[in-house]
């Protein structure tokens, strides 16, 4: 098959590859020339995404997947055209953002051809394939859906830094707007996916056909959605155990003993592209969801809360030399989509402390342009906030923050036992030191 993949962010480039491997003719379509050019030379944009940079090199070698800025040399003749570019959600009123989208489906509408098969896999809320890029689709292209061409959704249920595991891992769920738009998509997938064996699911793991493109997208915000819920009662049963001297995570683990209980783990953020947005996209079209909005909320509120450990332990920050460790959203992912970071920060600041940042995935440069000040191991510290959990926190101990008076761990990432001496604060576990 002849396929299209439009943005070729940390999504789009492994479905491109992982197409491409299968033996199809992929063409990649995004707006950065600088993106275009690296591709093309088979060298991966972004570091960190296992076995990307070894299959990007041996796609781009076999003549099998090749980048480009032009709709108009990629478009035409597809067999199937997949779209990954992002949507935001705007911070102050969990309205969609639909700019790129617009611009990328317009784009693409001027150049579709008929026959072809038109994947979102941008997660979207509730009813936006059918009333908003099928209008746009007919009207640009001039073309009839479910006759000309196929349009369906078909949800990314994948993770950063594992993209390729996760696409064998999981069921990829499609919903069509109708019956043989459904069919196109199952068979394409079909195609270009390979699929782990799971005797733990009762319908077995391959492409799950939901029945319309509403199921799927329902199920991909509901997903997400679960987590942010969980992770917030986690973090109000946290709060309510630091209050009275009980160890929540010892509680979590008791309860999680027990197969109808799977309560997630407390803690300082609820960061990256994914659990702190898509329930603002849920949000938006049911407007009702209690739950959802007070779990949001509640999550929202726990940098504040954890500066907050520190200032009650510690005494007045006014002047206080603090680091925050970690600039990432979580551990080893170079990735500071609404990281935690940057409300801890914002609430050292506004307690008159001087905060510094340590990440050590970031150089002093690119820390300086995220608008921190670079932190080094070894430099003194009054306080210090673990905000990421990198698997070389792990490791710390007070020689590393001379002059560390108290660690508020907000993954519980450290080890205690090197912290002997240290007042160490963990969120939803009884003060030691």
């Amino acid at each position: 098959m002849r396929v299209s993949v439009v943005a070729l962010g940390k999504i789009g480039l492994p479905l491109a590859v992982q197409f491409a491997a299968k033996g199809h003719q992929v063409v990649g379509v995004d707006i950065n020339p600088a993106t275009v050019e690296q591709v093309n030379a088979g060298q991966e944009p972004f570091p960190g995404e296992a076995h990307l940079a070894e299959l990007l090199a041996e796609t781009v070698a076999a003549g099998r997947l090749r980048a480009t800025t032009d709709y108009a040399d990629a478009i035409p003749g597809s067999d199937a055209v997949v779209l990954v570019v992002p949507l935001f959600v705007d911070e102050r009123t969990g309205e969609p953002e639909f700019g790129w989208m617009e611009s990328a489906t317009r784009s693409l509408a001027e150049h579709l051809t008929p026959g072809t098969l038109v994947s979102y896999e941008t997660t979207l809320p509730v009813g936006t394939t059918r009333t908003r890029w099928k209008p746009l689709l007919e009207e640009v292209s001039g073309l009839k859906e479910g006759a000309d061409f196929h349009l369906v959704f078909s949800p990314e249920r994948v993770l950063t830094g594992r993209v390729f595991a996760d696409l064998r891992k999981y069921p990829k769920l499609v919903g069509g707007l109708s019956e043989e738009g459904a069919k196109r998509a199952t068979a394409f997938y079909e195609a270009v996916l390979d699929f782990d064996e799971r005797p733990d699911l009762e319908r077995g793991n391959g492409v799950w056909d939901l029945g319309s493109a509403e199921a799927a997208e329902l199920a991909k915000l509901a997903e997400t959605t679960y987590r942010d819920v969980n992770i917030g009662l986690a973090n109000q049963f946290a709060r309510f155990a630091g209050e009275h001297g009980i160890d929540v995570h010892q509680v979590i683990e008791a309860s999680n003993s027990q197969p109808y209980s799977h309560i997630h783990r407390p803690g300082i953020a609820v960061g990256g592209h994914c659990i702190p947005v898509y329930p603002r996209l849920y949000l938006w079209t049911d407007p009702d969801a209690t739950v959802v909005r007070a779990a949001r909320e509640a999550n929202l509120g726990m940098p504040d809360y954890t500066i907050g450990l520190l200032e009650g332990a510690y005494g007045d920050l006014t002047g206080a030399e603090v680091v925050v460790l970690g600039a990432a959203y979580r551990g080893g992912v170079k990735e500071t989509a609404l990281s935690g970071v940057f409300p801890a920060v914002e609430a050292l600041k506004s307690r008159g402390a001087e905060v510094s940042v340590h990440d050590p995935l970031y150089t002093d440069e690119e820390l300086r342009r995220l608008g921190f000040t670079p932190y080094a191991l070894g430099a003194p510290v009054d306080a210090a906030v673990l905000q990421a959990d990198h698997p070389e926190y792990a490791q710390l101990t007070p020689a590393d923050l001379p002059g560390v008076q108290v660690l508020v761990d907000g993954r519980d990432r450290t080890d205690p036992a090197r912290w002997v001496g240290v007042r160490r604060i963990v969120i939803g576990r009884p003060v030691r030191g």
